[in-house]
């Protein structure tokens, strides 16, 4: 049996980082903002200017983390910090907020990951962006 699923277009991952960048313009935040698909391929990468280099690699990894574990870096954070460290054995995990699930219609479509200054203003800025989503989700 075959199903359909939504597929994120590069489109819409243009319009995830533009307003993901606004949330960190706003802030005066340099951060880099990658974006991948439901297998975890890159889609877009965008790094603002002045953007440590660290934050390139960093934001893929969370956005793939986000992606392969089907939920938020956040979320992966609070469970090794709540002692599970056996969690940090497991290839991919980025126990590291900043990396946030792109949904549209209850489906998981990718990830947006973000790096670049601490790491709940990087939720904040990858947050921005999955609710870029929702609104294109919403027509």
């Amino acid at each position: 049996m075959l199903v359909t699923k939504k597929s994120l277009t590069l489109a819409a991952a243009k319009r995830i980082a533009d307003a993901a960048e606004q949330v960190a313009v706003k802030n005066n935040w340099n951060v880099v903002m990658a974006i991948v698909d439901d297998g975890g391929h890159l889609i877009l990468l965008q790094r603002m200017d002045n953007t440590q280099l660290a934050s390139v690699d960093v934001s893929i990894q969370k956005a793939k983390g986000a992606m392969m574990f089907k939920r938020s870096t956040k979320a992966l954070e609070d469970i090794v910090a709540g002692g599970r460290t056996v969690m940090m054995k497991l290839a991919g995990v980025v126990p590291v907020e900043g990396g946030v699930l792109l949904e549209a219609d209850g489906q998981v479509v990718g990830a947006i990951g973000v790096s670049g200054v601490t790491s709940p203003q990087d939720g904040v800025i990858a947050q921005a962006g999955a609710d870029e989503l929702t609104r294109i989700a919403k027509g």
